[in-house]
């Protein structure tokens, strides 16, 4: 039997630059899945916070009407607590050319780095009971 030449023998194996290669497209794969992970996480937080301000609206809202009188016209401040959260709910009343009707405004706030980002706006007209 003859021996097959040294030059024509196929090394068993990778190269060192198809595992490099191969390195670096794991590492892009997992670096764009990270970076997908951390999108998803950011919605998520931010649908919370979306629902949690309107709830804290809502609440104001329905306060006024349980009053049961026609809100006095201007703007307050009132602190929501939701789940360990506190929000700031601004209230804006304002003048509709019937003097029986009222415009109101929810304005809801969250601090964010020392400055209140507005998270949510609801309006509604009350009127006299």
């Amino acid at each position: 039997m003859t021996r097959p030449h040294p030059a024509l023998r196929h090394a068993a194996g990778f190269t060192l630059i198809e595992v490099l290669v191969a390195l670096a497209i794991v590492a892009i794969t997992l670096t764009a899945g990270l970076q997908a992970m951390g999108g998803l996480t950011r919605a998520a937080e931010r649908q919370t916070d979306q629902w949690l301000a309107q709830v804290c609206a809502e609440n104001e809202l329905t306060r006024l009407r349980l009053q049961r009188q026609l809100p006095g016209v201007g703007e307050s401040t009132v602190g929501c607590e939701q789940v360990g959260r506190t929000l700031q709910v601004r209230l804006v009343v304002l003048p509709t050319p019937n003097p029986n009707f009222r415009r109101v405004d929810a304005v809801v706030e969250a601090p964010v780095l020392g400055v209140n980002a507005r998270l949510l706006t609801l309006s509604t007209v009350m009127g006299r009971y």
